[in-house]
């Protein structure tokens, strides 16, 4: 299912048409399949701070995977069945990610940063029957497993954590066949899983078929500048539970053969980053927009960022703005391909630099195979330049299945046949959309209104700012005020005086009505487990700053 090459993207849109066979089985694609031609292929490698870096080929993948589904059968685990993974970046989350789908059953990723509210939440949500850890996931279910009637099994893939009630990863391995029978399944039968991040609201589970593997390859491929290329290798800092890990990367480079890399989970250093990608002769990055400012504020990274000679760069979860689009151009010597999608329907609209697609300050354009457009909130298309929701027209085979045994919530998704993302933008006379923010998240302000992401990415554009936050504030002559909340880089000190010079930054970049009448200088911004910013929670701060100033 690999992307042709094409001369232009309209050249790319005319040609290209859907082709999913009746059969799909993302287990078997992603290991399966390559281990029949090639089983000595790596196809994962692990990064090891030590020096003791490590490798798998699809012939280990797929042994050791199948032994894991005849295992989860033996335990009783049918077709449907929810089994969570709680585990890091590595090669045992691949392992049982094929397992589960070869067998039938439903991968739930769940993220090792979640506290035991936040998992316990998604297990009872899903009802999952079983869950695959490690020492420090296992410390998190102590005290709310008692409450899991459902979670029969607990297996875990450190050795030493093996205990009453506690299964081994490497035991049920031993102790079951390398081969097995996939189950026949199609594109529309349930294989994942994945919560939505809950920047605006209860996180709900969106499920997903097969399909949204084959639905993820068209955008994958043309943000990757048709990959794969020769010595293609790729690596994220983004966890693997969250659609952007799994989705933008992991699965759609095993099923293209691409070498994945993987790291030990901590907390993004901009320097350890680096390292990861020179040591392990990365080419290719999916870095969100967080990381990559996070890596621009870094002293003296730069020649050191060009010297990695990445071939290509993809980023999103968030606006990438004009500010960091700009540097990172300068900083790796390769121009940044944004994408934008969602839990429920991702990588939908990409840029590509190979193609000529790609601008400063716009998310891309729609990916073939998938019909993108600006609505209201009745489904009607609205002009170019006009502000509306970012909507996807169904049917789409990146789409999500529905919400987990939530009708009333997946009918709200859609209005007619478009799916609602919540997310507002506007598309220009040329096709290029451009993401403004979730709708709850506009700014109004004198009459104006005005998308966070643009003054976020202005303010990330100045020396002092690390990172930025930006929420409307409740004001009884302009409705709102832009409240801008700071966190600021090494060698700064908060102060008035700074802070007017920050508002002065934005209302000679931007416009009068769109700086920040006030700055608050901070010492963390709240963020998702995915890296993208909780407006939320800082709204609501400024909620009760408002209500106590009367």
């Amino acid at each position: 299912m690999k992307l042709p090459f094409a001369p232009s993207y309209d050249a790319l849109c005319r040609d290209f048409s859907w082709d999913i066979p009746a059969r799909f089985n993302i287990g078997t694609l992603i290991s399966d399949d390559w281990a029949e031609i090639e089983p000595q292929r790596i196809c994962l490698q692990h990064f090891d701070p030590g020096g003791d870096h490590l490798a798998l080929t699809y012939g280990e993948l797929s042994a050791r995977s199948n032994a894991l589904a005849h295992a989860l059968s033996g335990l009783g685990i049918a077709a449907g069945d929810r089994v969570a993974l709680l585990l890091p970046q590595g090669f045992e989350t691949v392992i049982w990610h094929a397992a589960i789908y070869k067998m039938g059953a439903i991968a739930l990723p769940l993220a090792l940063l979640f506290g035991a509210e936040a998992l316990e939440y998604r297990l009872k949500m899903s009802d999952a029957t079983a869950i695959v850890t490690n020492g420090f996931g296992l410390e998190r279910l102590a005290d709310i497993r008692d409450r899991l009637p459902e979670l029969r099994h607990v297996i875990v893939a450190d050795e030493r954590m093996v205990g009453p009630g506690i299964l081994s990863m490497e035991a049920l391995i031993a102790e079951n066949p390398a081969h097995f029978e996939a189950v026949a399944t199609g594109p529309d039968d349930p294989a994942l899983m994945i919560f939505t991040s809950g920047t605006t609201g209860p996180p709900k589970a969106a499920l997903h078929g097969h399909r949204v593997l084959a639905g993820h390859l068209p955008g994958f491929q043309i943000g990757h500048d048709f990959a794969p290329q020769d010595d293609d290798r790729i690596w994220t800092p983004a966890d693997w539970a969250w659609a952007g890990g799994l989705l933008n990367v992991v699965l759609p480079s095993l099923m293209l053969g691409i070498p994945v890399v993987s790291s030990p989970a901590q907390k993004f250093d901009p320097d350890m980053a680096v390292r990861i990608m020179a040591e392990m002769g990365v080419r290719n990055a999916f870095i969100p927009p967080t990381a990559l400012r996070l890596m621009r504020s870094a002293k003296g990274i730069d020649t050191r960022l060009r010297a990695l000679g990445l071939r290509t760069i993809t980023s999103a979860g968030e606006a990438l703005g004009r500010e960091t689009y700009d540097w990172a151009a300068k900083a790796f010597g390769v121009t940044v391909n944004e994408l934008y999608g969602q839990t429920e329907c991702n990588f939908v609209l990409a840029s590509s630099a190979s193609l000529g697609i790609s601008r400063s300050g716009a998310t891309g354009l729609p990916v073939p195979g998938h019909r993108v457009g600006i609505v209201d909130d009745t489904g009607r298309e609205l002009s170019a330049g006009q502000i509306g929701q970012i909507a996807i027209h169904r049917p789409d085979p990146v789409m999500f299945l529905g919400y987990f045994r939530d009708e009333a919530a997946t009918e709200a998704k859609f209005a007619g046949d478009w799916l609602l993302t919540g997310d507002l933008g506007r598309c220009d006379g040329q096709g290029y959309f451009e993401f403004l923010g979730r709708d709850d998240d506009i700014i109004t302000s004198s009459g104006y209104r005005i998308g966070p992401s643009e003054v976020e990415d202005c303010l990330n554009g100045h020396p002092a700012v690390r990172m930025a936050g930006v929420v409307g504030k409740p004001d009884p002559v302009r409705t709102e005020i832009v409240k801008a909340y700071v966190v600021l880089a090494d060698g700064y000190a908060a102060g008035e005086a700074l802070a007017m010079e920050i508002r002065e930054w934005v209302k000679s970049r931007l416009s009068m009505h769109e700086y920040p009448r006030e700055v608050a200088f901070v010492e963390e911004i709240p963020m998702t487990t995915s890296g993208k910013l909780i407006r939320r929670v800082l709204r609501d701060k400024a909620i009760a700053e408002a209500a106590v100033e009367g």
